[in-house]
């Protein structure tokens, strides 16, 4: 080289030293890397900590024998202001020959020999940062996943545990125990465990496996929302309790109003096919009872959610069978109606007269005026009469 030539390849060679020092220090600095550096992990997580480690002291030791080359040329130069051509060959030497030599250890495996000596590889500055080129993008893109799945797992079991603080702060305002809420806890452990001490471990296709975590939430959330009930429940008992109450004795009114007909369709119906009455209030009373003599909030809640709903079935129910049975009686007020409109019809028609509309007419009448009535009969005597007149109109208008 030149004086000119060497100055100019020693000028590039310090800006590129300071770009490589800059990028490691950044490397280092990174958020995956200040995760993994010192961390007590295990598994996969621990096979990824010993190869950036291992990278990143290769990487260390290559700038620093390209370093102290550098330097060395620094300091050659320096003390040859105006260097002769032997000068300027062993300048040359140190910048552009194999003026690095590694350390046996730091050559790789499949460049020794059975005979290799303490003198290990020899590299020129330009290789030795190509040989550090790939070392450090495989550092890189091995830290940016593990920060990316890390993070993102971090991330997840943050609102899992928060989930978990609000759970178990419900449970014990509102005292008693939660077996449920203690395996979530047990596991969330576990898994929490797994996150800080083995993420890779949940890392799948390069990203983070929140399924766990995803499902210990779903859970937490569901217990958490069934406490909130109990507490809610804790700040208006008294007035569940007095609307299960009125619902009951809704459900008692409606079990003796079926009853009321039920006595009365027997008197006034023959043969009638007839829904049992319920009888429910006199056992969702017996609850109602029990409730009030208290017990853990969270029970509690469960039991009166579902008293509420068996109340409002069993009233619906009675009342559904009441209007059955008074349905009976319904159908006989209908046929007596419909008996009085053909009457009408009948006289309107000029058939007042008519004897055997007549005769019709009154057997009808005898058995819907009668106790207790036939309805199968009547119906049958009644669409009899129904004919008869329809009969009468047509050969009429004939």
């Amino acid at each position: 080289m030149s004086r000119d030539g060497a100055d100019r390849t020693l000028a590039h060679l310090r800006d590129e030293r300071e770009r490589i020092s800059s990028a490691l220090l950044e490397l280092e600095g990174h958020q995956g890397y200040q995760l993994l550096e010192g961390a007590a992990v295990d598994g996969e997580t621990r096979h990824v900590q010993s190869t950036v480690q291992s990278l990143m002291s290769t990487l260390w030791t290559l700038f620093d024998l390209y370093g102290r080359v550098l330097g060395a040329a620094e300091e050659f130069r320096a003390r040859h202001s105006r260097p002769s051509q032997a000068q300027l060959a062993q300048l040359t030497w140190l910048l552009t020959g194999p003026s690095v030599e590694l350390p046996v250890e730091e050559v790789p495996l499949e460049r020794r020999t059975l005979l290799s000596t303490s003198s290990g590889e020899k590299l020129t500055l330009q290789a030795v940062v190509a040989r550090m080129t790939p070392l450090y993008e495989e550092v890189a893109r091995t830290v940016a996943a593990l920060d990316a799945v890390w993070s993102a797992l971090l991330s997840r079991l943050a609102e899992v545990e928060a989930a978990r603080r609000a759970a178990v702060a419900l449970r014990e305002s509102l005292g008693g125990t939660d077996s449920e809420l203690d395996g979530l806890v047990a596991e969330l452990a576990a898994a929490g465990a797994t996150v800080r001490s083995d993420p890779m471990a949940l890392a799948l296709a390069g990203s983070a496996d929140t399924g766990r975590l995803d499902a210990l939430h779903a859970s937490l959330t569901g217990v958490r929302r069934r406490l909130e009930e109990a507490d809610r429940l804790r700040a208006g008992f008294d007035d569940r309790i007095r609307g299960i109450r009125g619902v009951v004795d809704q459900v008692r009114a409606a079990e003796a109003e079926a009853l009321a007909h039920r006595d009365e369709v027997l008197t006034k119906i023959a043969s009638p096919v007839l829904p049992d009455v319920p009888a429910q209030s006199a056992a969702l009373a017996d609850q109602v009872t029990a409730l009030g003599r208290g017990g853990a909030w969270d029970d509690l809640a469960d039991r009166v959610a579902d008293l509420e709903r068996a109340a409002g079935n069993a009233l619906a129910k009675t009342r559904d069978t009441a209007g059955v049975i008074r349905g009976l009686l319904e159908r006989r007020e209908e046929l007596r109606g419909r008996l009085e409109g053909y009457r009408v019809k009948a006289a309107r028609l000029g058939h007042a007269e008519d004897a055997e509309l007549v005769g019709i007419y009154e057997r009808a009448r005898g058995l819907l005026w009668s106790s207790p009535c036939d309805l199968r009969k009547a119906t049958v005597t009644l669409s009899d009469y129904q004919q008869a007149i329809s009969s009468r109109t047509k050969g009429a208008e004939r």
